[in-house]
């Protein structure tokens, strides 16, 4: 088997918040927290044939999730349960917006952080939250 294969294991579903409210659906091979920019591409678009780079300079936050599909009528709880590990924490966007959840590597000078949602029920199973946008961080 070819090693440049990706396996679909090596694929995120995102959802990409952009600072001036957009969102946009799709698979990034490429995002890491430590570079400037990343790729999506269309869930169809195996091949990543036309996919677009996205500056994390115009991100609120990148929503990893479990499907695109989700739910918009079911509202997540912010209650954090006993023993779920890491700092507890609720973030405050500039637009308003507020999650809740744990993190283990806040850092307010590095380009952003993971938040792991405090309602296992959510779409998302991590978000990485861009700092440069967030209003408040409150350890809870």
């Amino acid at each position: 088997m070819p090693t440049d294969v990706l396996t679909p294991a090596a694929v995120n579903k995102v959802v990409v918040a952009f600072l001036d409210g957009r969102r946009q659906r799709g698979c990034s091979y490429d995002f890491s927290p430590l570079k400037e920019t990343f790729r999506v591409s269309a869930e169809s678009d195996a091949m990543q044939a036309k996919s677009a780079e996205v500056s994390m300079k115009t991100l609120k936050a990148v929503f990893f999730v479990k499907d695109f599909r989700g739910n918009s009528k079911y509202r997540e709880s912010k209650v954090i349960p006993l023993g779920k590990p890491g700092k507890k924490v609720e973030i405050t966007f500039s637009d308003g917006e507020k999650i809740a959840g744990t993190t283990q590597a806040y850092n307010p000078a590095a380009l952003g952080f993971f938040v792991y949602p405090a309602d296992a029920k959510s779409n998302s199973l991590r978000i990485f939250v861009v700092n440069w946008n967030v209003r408040d961080v409150k350890f809870l």
